[in-house]
């Protein structure tokens, strides 16, 4: 497994973009820029491909060790920080909002829904998945 496939599964499971890998590098003093960090992510055939570094990955890992955790100074919960990565996407608006001082009306939830939909005329039929010789 080479640099470059690690740091693709790191920031494919950490939800990094290349603004959040750019700020974690610049924690440890290293600039680096999004068009950089765009040829590491490229697949090996392309011509603009660039092999990660040691260096590079090095910094990464121990940038992002102060980003998840924090310094001496000012420690950081890493659950609360990863939380807070993912709370950035916008959230769904819940439909039917109720006015102010009215309870919602939970009507039942889905699958007691769905059971409404069956039509119970119908009978189950059994299949039989034997195979003819």
């Amino acid at each position: 497994m080479t640099n470059n496939d690690i740091f693709k599964k790191l920031r494919v499971a950490l939800k990094f973009r290349d603004d959040d890998i750019v700020d974690i590098l610049q924690l440890v003093d290293f600039k680096i820029s999004k068009s950089e960090l765009g040829a590491f992510f490229r697949k090996e055939d392309h011509p603009n491909y660039m092999e990660c570094g040691d260096q590079v990955l090095r910094n990464f890992l121990n940038g992002l060790v102060l980003h998840l955790r924090g310094t001496k100074d000012n420690p950081k919960n890493p659950g609360e920080v990863l939380l807070g990565n993912t709370s950035a996407m916008p959230k769904p608006k819940p439909k039917n909002r109720p006015k102010t001082g009215e309870k919602r009306d939970y009507k039942g939830d889905f699958k007691s829904k769905q059971l409404k939909k069956v039509d119970n005329a119908l009978s189950s039929v059994k299949y039989k998945n034997k195979k003819k010789s």
